[in-house]
């Protein structure tokens, strides 16, 4: 990988001005938040804060994300049942019994 250097200076109150091509390669302009973090030689890593809309944050939680993976996984091994219309689906569902039901 070829490394590019790019200069900028420290002033009054921590302020940085983050060069043009570093703000394009973020993906960033001005109002975005910026994170900054070391990683384990460390190293300063500068990412754009990635900001969850409110109304999909339960999509990113712990919880649903887990059960994404256990639903690839399920996928992945072709543990799944295909149904020839919703009606038969739905009735399979009715024959699962109530104490199956998890809350996790």
């Amino acid at each position: 990988m070829d490394k590019t250097i790019y200069k900028s200076r420290l002033r009054n109150k921590g302020q940085v001005t983050v060069p043009q091509e570093i703000r394009t390669l973020l993906g960033v302009e001005e109002g975005d938040d910026l994170l900054f973090y070391t990683d384990n030689a460390g190293r300063v890593v500068v990412s754009r804060a990635q900001i969850i809309d409110p109304g999909q944050a339960w999509f990113w939680s712990d919880r649903w994300q887990r059960m994404e993976q256990e639903a690839q996984a399920d996928l992945e091994a072709g543990r799944i049942v295909e149904y020839a219309s919703i009606a038969e689906a739905l009735a399979a569902l009715d024959e699962i019994p109530a104490d199956n039901d998890a809350e996790d």
